[in-house]
Formats: structure tokens, C-alpha cells, sequence
């Protein structure tokens, strides 16, 4: 899921993700170059705790490139 708005990236990663390990931190790189936050959830953790996943979303969207505040 992409807000270009936000430049905020949230990915969500099963299994497959385990094995494709740095093919995800490359293209993390590569979009946080072009200025996106990339944030990323296990399927399990969406599944198990979806208001922790909702406050992550939440924070990253209060925070600019800084760390502060918006």
C-alpha cells in the first residue's frame, strides 16, 4: 500500500519474505532513497494485533523525515 500524499510505503510480508530477505532491504534502499518511509508488518501481526499495526500506521504518518512532529 502506497500514499504518495504521506510518502508513506506499508508493506505486508508472509512467509516468502524470509527467503527473498535482501531483495527487500534493496528496494527498501531504493524507495527511501526516492523519499518514502517504508514500514513493515508480518501477515501474522496484521492477524494478532491489529490496533498495534493501526498505532505503527499511525505514528509514521505523525512523523516527518526529521522525526518530528508534523
Amino acid at each position: 500500500m502506497c500514499s504518495p500524499k504521506a510518502n508513506l510505503i506499508i508493506e505486508l510480508d508472509g512467509s516468502q519474505h524470509l527467503e527473498q530477505e535482501e531483495y527487500d532491504e534493496d528496494r527498501t534502499a531504493y524507495l527511501e532513497s526516492q523519499g518514502y518511509t517504508v514500514i513493515r508488518f508480518w501477515n501474522n501481526q496484521v492477524m494478532n494485533d491489529i490496533e498495534g499495526v493501526i498505532r505503527a500506521i499511525s505514528h509514521a504518518l505523525e512523523l516527518d523525515e526529521h522525526g518530528s512532529h508534523r
